[in-house]
């Protein structure tokens, strides 16, 4: 089954038409909200150059399993 997700909201304007395989090697400040110099922060600080290496870097991955636990614990 095919499924449609618009990220628009999440993505710079000149990203939103982009296909997904474009998203993952384009530069962290494809995001919106992320500026040039957080993009260079994170390449400093973690070696993050692309959206698809911030969504595997093991930090961030661990941070985001971490907040997922916390909303399901009792």
């Amino acid at each position: 089954m095919p499924v449609s997700v618009t990220l628009d909201k999440a993505l710079d304007k000149s990203y939103e038409n982009s296909d997904l395989r474009e998203l993952l090697s384009a530069p962290v400040d494809a995001l919106a909200g992320v500026s040039s110099g957080d993009a260079q922060a994170l390449q400093s600080a973690f070696g993050i150059k692309t959206v698809g290496d911030l969504g595997k870097n093991k930090y961030i991955r661990a941070a985001v399993a971490m907040v997922d636990l916390g909303s399901t614990a009792g």
